[in-house]
């Protein structure tokens, strides 16, 4: 069994390397999106809740996220591990979920931060390109269109979001340093913090988290 949480600035790779290990390990990748989804469309008693929330416009309560997280962890598809993609993003979130957790009888084994210098994020993020169409995103430097400016399957025009731009791109890391530093001492403080370089290809990345995994075979898993 193997429980995992990722944590990251918004450009760091964790969605690739999520699925990635996902894939590698055969355990679902758990995001708070895809899990509200899921609780929706399967019309849970917690899911209907949610709907009625997120179709009134209101932000649904760490209570009910909580509630849902702890049915999924509860599926077939979550008992021989997990691996947490966005959650949790706050103290009182992740004190919740430890709660929840010893309650089900499981812990996690470490929380994999990856580590980007801010201007590499900033190229990363910034210029990206959608297809308003099919949704493709593209790239200047890593993923670009055949064509400037147009999508390869459609050839509609790509748009590039006003988030994408520098600046805001430079706000939104600072907004996520300002949030989530504090959860990245939580979890440092109780010896489940580990940090790990995301700069190189996915395969190099990939090889550096397996190094971390790796020493949980040998000295065994963490301390709750």
């Amino acid at each position: 069994m193997l429980n995992l949480i990722f944590l990251g600035p918004p450009g760091a790779g964790k969605g690739t390397q999520a699925h990635r290990l996902a894939a590698r390990f055969n355990i679902p990748q758990l995001s708070t999106g895809d899990i509200l989804r899921k609780a929706v469309a399967d019309g849970t008693p917690l899911g209907k809740q949610a709907k009625g929330l997120m179709d009134a416009g209101k932000l649904v309560p760490d209570e009910l996220v909580n509630g849902i997280v702890e049915e999924a962890l509860q599926d077939k598809a979550a008992q021989r591990g997990f691996l947490l993609d966005g959650f949790p993003r706050t103290v009182a979130q992740a004190t919740a979920f430890d709660e929840m957790l010893a309650r089900l009888g499981r812990r996690i084994d470490f929380v994999i931060c990856l580590q980007v210098p801010v201007e590499t994020l900033v190229a990363r993020l910034s210029g990206r390109a959608t297809c308003p169409v099919c949704q493709t995103p593209y790239h200047p430097l890593s993923n670009p269109p055949k064509r400037p400016g147009i999508c390869d399957n459609d050839g509609a025009a790509l748009i590039v979001r006003p988030d994408d731009a520098p600046d805001r791109v430079r706000q939104r890391l600072a907004e996520f340093e300002n949030k989530t530093a504090v959860l990245s001492g939580y979890y440092k403080a109780r010896g489940l913090l580990r940090g790990v370089d995301g700069v190189g290809s996915p395969d190099e990345v990939e090889g550096r988290i397996l190094a971390v995994l790796r020493d949980r075979v040998t000295q065994g898993p963490a301390n709750p």
